[in-house]
């Protein structure tokens, strides 16, 4: 029987070890996609207790504690730290199959240099031992997390509207050696026919100076706002989409469209997808002209449970896969960049992972030579990031495009402890590519192999993003 959780974890042959252990457990992590507040890195935030940098944001974690029947006064309430760690603490000897036992004993062994395995019972010696190391090294602020991570990049995740005063204090920083890069994410000026539409389009026009009397005069703020992240060192952008619409239509048609919602009428579903269409087209010529990448995460339904949304608003641990027929709009949202010659790098993301195969074949259509792997089938996503969602991942993304031009893993997080997320992916990567090789599928030359299992976990990352 192995050890559980040992220096060996997940590595089931010679091969995967060598890999892990020699190549890639030293590369520099890129973490282009999460979502920390780029004020507490400036900050350089300090932590009063494991359940502020454990628990507080992380819906991972609320899930576990309410599919364990725990009230949500000791998850998201009035309980104190203290007793939310002990429920939480309760509640995880009982996620056997779930990443959430891994990502939390590697956290522990880490930052915390504890071997042992935390339950109900060892809470107590857990929380003084956490919590005296974070009130008393030096080394377990923000910026000390970040550093001892080996974080080379982070891609923070960004409103249009922000100022990005926090991204211009940290450029102008000379002791941060981290790379922190603002990600644009335009959902609120996309989501036409959600409720929040309306009063954000009001935000947007404040921000630019002008008002919208057109789909033009959006697509000009717009515009303006990518500038405004590309002089900030914007690499990125992201967008949150239900699904993929695409539905043609001229900017008259638009602008109907657009001036009907504004005037708090609704608009039907053609009608949405139509205006969705016309600005997400624009954003990603905008995106291809400044050299950025752009994400779209699809297949998500979100805030199921009406009753919490009201409570907790969105964003805390309401929302499950969707099965949408995203395949033949995404092809002709790409077509239509490509026969312009405007289809930047683009990330590709399905919650589902039903649509893995999909995904995979995409790749190949509208490949170009900026880059290698210009179209990405990217990392498991959310309920994906599970050691089978990511084998599963890899696994279609090798059956059916180039894994050796894969960019790797991101976090998605909302935690400074989570780049041991990238120490999981990095072990089950080697693991996979190693079963591969030692069952003569590929030949032993570990220094190609050692090469492409970095790539993977670094390189080809710093080359897509350019940075």
């Amino acid at each position: 029987m192995k050890q559980f959780m040992d220096k060996d974890f997940l590595l089931s042959t010679e091969t995967a070890k060598t890999l892990y252990h020699d190549y890639a457990a030293k590369m520099p992590i890129l973490d282009y996609h999460c979502h920390i507040n780029p004020q507490e890195i400036f900050e350089d935030r300090k932590f009063d207790n494991i359940t502020q940098v454990w628990l507080g944001g992380d819906h991972y974690k609320w899930r576990v504690m309410r599919s364990n029947g725990v009230d949500e006064y000791y998850i998201t309430g009035g309980a104190s730290d203290r007793e939310k760690f002990q429920k939480f603490a309760e509640a995880l000897p009982k996620t056997i199959g779930n990443p959430m036992y891994h990502w939390c004993h590697l956290e522990l062994q880490r930052y915390f240099g504890y071997y042992g395995v935390l339950n109900g019972e060892t809470a107590e010696e857990v929380w003084n031992l956490a919590n005296d190391k974070l009130r008393n090294d030096p080394n377990m602020t923000v910026r000390g997390l970040i550093k001892q991570s080996n974080v080379f990049m982070v891609g923070t995740t960004d409103d249009p509207i922000d100022t990005l005063e926090w991204h211009e204090k940290l450029a102008a920083d000379a002791t941060m050696e981290t790379k922190v890069c603002p990600s644009f994410r335009p959902d609120k000026a996309v989501n036409i026919h959600k409720e929040t539409f309306v009063p954000y389009i009001k935000q947007l026009e404040k921000v630019v100076g002008f008002e919208f009397h057109c789909i033009k005069c959006v697509k000009k703020a717009l515009s303006q706002r990518i500038a405004y992240f590309n002089d900030h060192g914007c690499r990125a952008s992201d967008h949150g989409l239900d699904y993929i619409p695409y539905v043609e239509a001229t900017d008259e048609e638009v602008t109907a469209i657009f001036k009907k919602a504004m005037a708090g009428e609704a608009v039907t579903k053609r009608e949405a997808d139509a205006y969705m269409t016309a600005i997400v087209l624009h954003c990603a010529r905008e995106y291809a002209k400044h050299g950025w990448a752009m994400q779209l995460h699809y297949s998500c339904l979100r805030n199921n449970n009406a009753v919490m949304y009201k409570q907790l608003g969105p964003d805390t641990g309401f929302d499950a896969i969707a099965i949408t027929d995203s395949g033949e709009a995404l092809a002709k949202f790409m077509s239509k960049l490509f026969e312009e010659g405007k289809l930047p790098k683009t990330i590709l993301y399905s919650l589902n992972p039903g649509d893995n195969a999909q995904l995979g074949t995409f790749l190949g259509c509208f490949q170009g030579t900026e880059v290698p792997g210009k179209i990405q089938h990217g990392s498991g996503w959310w309920f994906n990031d599970t050691k089978t969602g990511m084998i599963e991942q890899m696994t279609s993304l090798a059956n059916l495009g180039l894994l050796g031009n894969f960019i790797g893993m991101l976090t998605d997080s909302r935690s400074f402890l989570s780049y041991t997320r990238h120490e999981y992916f990095r072990r089950i990567m080697c693991n996979l590519i190693g079963t591969w090789v030692e069952n003569g599928e590929y030949p032993d030359d570990m220094e190609n192999l050692g090469k492409m299992v970095q790539d993977i976990a670094s390189n080809n990352a710093k080359r897509y993003f350019g940075v």
